[in-house]
């Protein structure tokens, strides 16, 4: 009986340790909390000068952020010396002065590294290019478009943008080789997608993607509506598979760089931009997830924190939420901030990141010198971020 008693105990003992170590992050540790924010080169100028890009850094890390994402793919350029672009477009950088004769990422990587902040280039644009870019004027054949033959869509309802086809091989092969390039060349910390990393699903009507559809369809052609659930569904699994071999070659040239998505919530993501991130986080090529809930008030905020996909995946991988902080024209106040970042970490998620560098301290009702003893106050002291072996 002794002996029996021994043996029921060792074995009890080994499922306790093997519970312990498959613990979820719906419970985020205590020393370890995303804090991140997006340096843009929108309304902001912190890119655009190698002492304000280091002074930003060291700012950030005296308020104890352990992240950044620098955007790096923006309105048809890449905002470091690109040769792969340069192959495609003629441009190897964008041509705005103060990112002339500098490489941004590696001064960013040299800086945030020096403190222990992790850089993790944001791949803003996506699929998305400016109507009149290089890159829409020599590639044509590489847009898609409405059911009408249209290809322009306004961002803001200013800007005129076109859609490259995710479907398209060569435009497959372009985003791959510009995203493995900065893999392969320099040491980040990882690479960040969002919902532009599909295209709006009233898009798709272009030949490429309606003979494809046909083949897989009897000959049948797509639906006239644009919203029809299968449709839908069928282009959003497209872009999976794409984003499943883009996944595996990334691990291949480094296998250590995080894979992280930000979209918006999944029911938005997935019907407007045809971005199935649920799917991406259950078949493993989502390793962090940061879901932009950018709300004026706390009720539709809590609501977004509450939705299945959101909280399965919080269970599964580090998952944080994006804050937005403000933008020019749009005040937000540093209480509602407060009250959102305190409620992602009551309801047990990873962290937060803020949306941008700039309206952390402009654009807001209180002073700059305010808000950053706000921030101060929210960080109080360091903390390390998730990484992939957490």
């Amino acid at each position: 009986m002794r002996l029996f008693r021994l043996i029921l105990v060792f074995f009890l003992t080994l499922i306790l340790i093997y519970s312990i170590s498959q613990i979820s992050y719906s419970q985020p540790l205590k020393n370890r909390e995303i804090r991140g924010v997006w340096l843009t080169n929108i309304d902001s100028d912190v890119l655009f000068s190698k002492d304000k890009t280091k002074n930003a850094i060291e700012t950030l890390n005296q308020l104890n952020f352990n992240t950044v994402y620098p955007t790096l793919w923006n309105w048809g350029y890449t905002l470091y010396p690109s040769q792969v672009a340069e192959n495609i477009t003629g441009i190897k950088i964008d041509p705005t002065e103060g990112l002339q004769n500098r490489d941004v990422l590696t001064e960013i990587i040299k800086e945030s590294h020096s403190r222990k902040i992790a850089v993790i280039p944001w791949f803003e644009f996506g699929f998305m290019a400016p109507a009149d870019s290089q890159l829409a004027k020599l590639h044509p054949q590489w847009l898609t478009q409405r059911q009408d033959g249209s290809k322009i869509w306004l961002e803001g309802n200013v800007h005129e943008r076109v859609w490259l086809n995710p479907l398209n091989p060569e435009v497959q092969n372009f985003i791959a080789d510009l995203i493995l390039e900065i893999v392969s060349k320099y040491d980040i910390d990882g690479i960040q997608v969002d919902d532009h990393f599909g295209y709006p699903s009233q898009f798709g009507y272009d030949p490429y993607t309606v003979e494809l559809y046909r083949r897989e369809h009897q000959g049948n052609l797509p639906p006239l509506d644009s919203k029809n659930p299968d449709w839908i569904q069928w282009r959003a699994d497209k872009i999976t598979n794409y984003m499943e071999t883009l996944f595996k070659l990334i691990k291949q040239v480094k296998n250590n760089v995080i894979v992280s998505v930000s979209p918006n919530p999944q029911e938005f993501s997935k019907n407007e931009f045809l971005m199935d991130w649920a799917k991406w986080e259950r078949k493993g090529l989502v390793e962090e997830l940061i879901v932009q809930i950018y709300r004026n008030n706390m009720d539709s905020f809590n609501r977004e924190l509450a939705q299945k996909d959101l909280k399965l995946a919080k269970d599964h991988i580090p998952t944080a939420i994006g804050i937005l902080t403000g933008l020019k024209g749009r005040s937000i106040g540093f209480d509602l901030i407060n009250e959102q970042v305190n409620s992602t970490r009551e309801k047990g998620f990873g962290g937060v990141g803020f949306f941008f560098y700039e309206s952390l301290w402009n654009f807001g009702p209180e002073t700059a010198t305010q808000r950053q003893s706000f921030l101060q106050n929210l960080f109080s002291q360091k903390l390390d971020r998730f990484t992939i072996n957490n």
